[in-house]
């Protein structure tokens, strides 16, 4: 693709906005022409964190200017700088109303802005088409390539296509949602592992050009759930469809289906075979909170090993007769029904949520209950050591003694960990806190990274 185009959604003139010649664009599967004028009765938040790709260091004191590019994202252009711990501020960003989101229609639900990011010695880095929803915090993650010299008026870009609720996109291919697996000397899984990586083909399978991107399995759970649900809707809505992505990719992970088609990938950036994954979106916090405290859990039928194959439609533009529906999911939700009643409501009563304690790329499994003052051995004495290591790369987490004894000073470090990493912060290490821990300390010491 040329490196040298430019799209005229971006001023040049813009005094908060460097030059830029971008390149690896990747084209908006439908460019709106917006109305003049648009109301805006919402708010949103925004918060953009910045890491290294060298050992995944936050960035501090990058630059970080977020311009308005719908009708609907009113308002000047905005620049922020992170602080030692790769972080922004979150900001308050126009959105449109609430109800768009809630209700199926024609009205764009979300605001799209344009985020650009630099630093000295890292190549920079432009998003645009990002989605800011009213009542909820988007969070932009944003890794910058020190490898890559910072040419003046260079960038790197990715353009967001439309939300699968709001574009046009292909629908789902109907398959049975328990695989029939040949034996072989390469196959099947004997049991159901969480993976470290889902590696996504961003295209249909046969498109030998798509590029395939090495993906931690929360964070493509977490974007591919941005992609397809509205994050404003009922909590036990979001429950039920994370529940449902996790459970089909395990199946694509379990069954190895395209590996066994003689591919080289997990799973499809394509609606009509799988998922939208879109590479370098962000996502919302009421979804990244949903799927950090069950992604070891996946949906079961009575005698079935294997996870779940939970498809699912739209509801409006397509129907799909006896699967979920994500719009009638979220009446459901507004109406109630907890996440399995949801599920059951579509797929019968005969499923149920499973989970699995093989997780793959962490040091160890949860305790299995929670850590906290008093709380003493092994796992505890890992815990610390693992803060320790956080500490020496984001300084606001105080470093404690490695004893193994769980006590305030414990306690303390453990409540600025989640300070840090939005989680609530109550001291204590729970499922969510554990295995958050543990990412973070796989991701910066490396023990866990492979080609």
């Amino acid at each position: 693709m040329d490196a040298n185009v430019k799209h005229d959604d971006y001023s040049d003139s813009n005094p908060l906005s460097p030059p830029i010649i971008r390149k690896n664009i990747k084209p908006r599967q439908d460019m709106r022409v917006y109305p003049a004028s648009v109301d805006t009765q919402g708010l949103g938040e925004l918060q953009v964190n910045v890491t290294s790709a060298a050992g995944n260091r936050p960035i501090d004191a990058a630059t970080v200017t977020i311009t308005p590019q719908s009708a609907n994202a009113s308002g000047s252009a905005e620049q922020l700088r992170t602080g030692a711990n790769g972080k922004t501020d979150s900001i308050t960003l126009p959105t449109p109303p609430l109800d768009y989101s809630l209700t199926p229609g024609s009205d764009m639900p979300y605001s799209e802005y344009q985020i650009s990011v630099t630093a000295p010695g890292f190549e920079p880095l432009i998003i645009s088409g990002a989605e800011i929803l009213p009542t909820v915090q988007a969070i932009q993650n944003i890794t910058l390539d020190p490898s890559v010299p910072a040419e003046e008026g260079t960038a790197e870009e990715y353009v967001i296509p439309d939300h699968t609720l709001y574009g046009e996109y292909p629908p789902k291919i109907v398959e049975d949602e328990v695989k029939e697996v040949e034996s072989s000397d390469e196959i099947v899984l004997s049991r159901v592992v969480i993976p470290e990586f889902i590696v996504v083909h961003d295209g249909a399978p046969t498109n030998t050009s798509a590029q395939n991107y090495y993906v931690r399995y929360k964070d493509y759970i977490k974007n591919v759930a941005s992609s397809e649900i509205y994050a404003t809707w009922p909590e036990s809505t979001i429950y039920a469809n994370v529940l449902a992505i996790q459970s089909f990719t395990l199946n694509r992970v379990y069954t190895e289906w395209y590996r066994n088609k003689g591919y080289n990938f997990t799973i499809t950036s394509s609606t009509a075979y799988d998922h939208k994954f879109i590479p370098e979106r962000n996502i919302f916090n009421t979804i990244s909170t949903v799927v950090d405290s069950i992604f070891n859990n996946y949906l079961s039928r009575p005698n079935v090993k294997q996870p779940i194959l939970t498809q699912y439609c739209d509801g409006k533009r397509v129907s799909c007769p006896g699967l979920m529906t994500q719009w009638g999911s979220m009446s459901l939700g507004e109406d109630g029904l907890t996440p399995i009643e949801i599920l059951r409501y579509y797929y019968g009563e005969n499923m149920y949520i499973n989970s699995t304690d093989q997780i793959s790329g962490v040091p160890s499994s949860w305790p299995g209950s929670n850590l906290t003052i008093g709380s003493s051995g092994s796992k505890v004495l890992q815990l610390q050591e693992q803060l320790n290591a956080i500490a020496n790369v984001y300084s606001n987490i105080p470093k404690i003694a490695a004893d193994g004894s769980y006590g305030q000073r414990t306690a303390d470090s453990v409540r600025a960990f989640q300070q840090e990493f939005d989680l609530p912060q109550t001291g204590v290490v729970d499922f969510a806190t554990w295995y958050k821990i543990s990412g973070i300390y796989v991701a910066i010491t490396r023990i866990a990274e492979y080609s």
